[in-house]
């Protein structure tokens, strides 16, 4: 009888142990096919991401190489730098930023937030009074003292909601 029991004990030992590797086995095969699924999404998303990053940038000094023969002596990073500082130092003004291309309404003044420099010639910008927002395009030229000149080409102030 204890032969016998201990034949079985052994045979279920046995048993377990073809299972537990046939487990262990599969699993890890089953898990690399999961990890090698998941990387290819994963890059599918950054080459995804890439592409709309280049179609976003299309428009933008950064990668307009015309542009950047224009202005030869500068670099992107600093000319975007130079206009930007030079542009919003006009929000200091007491009426007012006056490339807005909006007289101030109210108490509020007119001022520019958010600029993009496209080229060598153009920028647009965003702006607003803390309670009306507007979108202006802006010519900007490099002086022959290094100093900044703008000019309004357009400014679109967008109707007050009605929320």
């Amino acid at each position: 009888m204890k032969k016998s029991l201990f034949l079985y004990l052994f045979i279920v030992a046995v048993l377990m142990n073809i299972f537990t590797y046939k487990y262990f086995s599969s699993k890890g095969s089953d898990d690399i096919k999961i990890l090698t699924t998941s990387n290819k999404k994963m890059k599918d998303s950054i080459t995804s991401i890439a592409d709309k990053m280049y179609e976003a940038n299309y428009f933008s000094i950064e990668h307009n190489d015309r542009a950047l023969n224009y202005l030869e002596k500068y670099e992107a990073k600093d000319i975007i730098k130079k206009v930007n500082d030079a542009l919003l130092a006009f929000n200091d003004n007491k009426e007012g930023n006056q490339y807005t291309g909006q007289l101030k309404l109210s108490e509020q003044k007119f001022i520019i937030n958010k600029i993009k420099v496209i080229n060598h010639r153009w920028i647009i910008a965003d702006y607003s009074n803390g309670t009306l927002w507007g979108e202006v395009l802006l010519k900007y030229f490099v002086n022959e003292d290094e100093t900044i000149s703008f000019e309004v080409i357009e400014s679109y102030l967008y109707p007050a909601s009605l929320n």
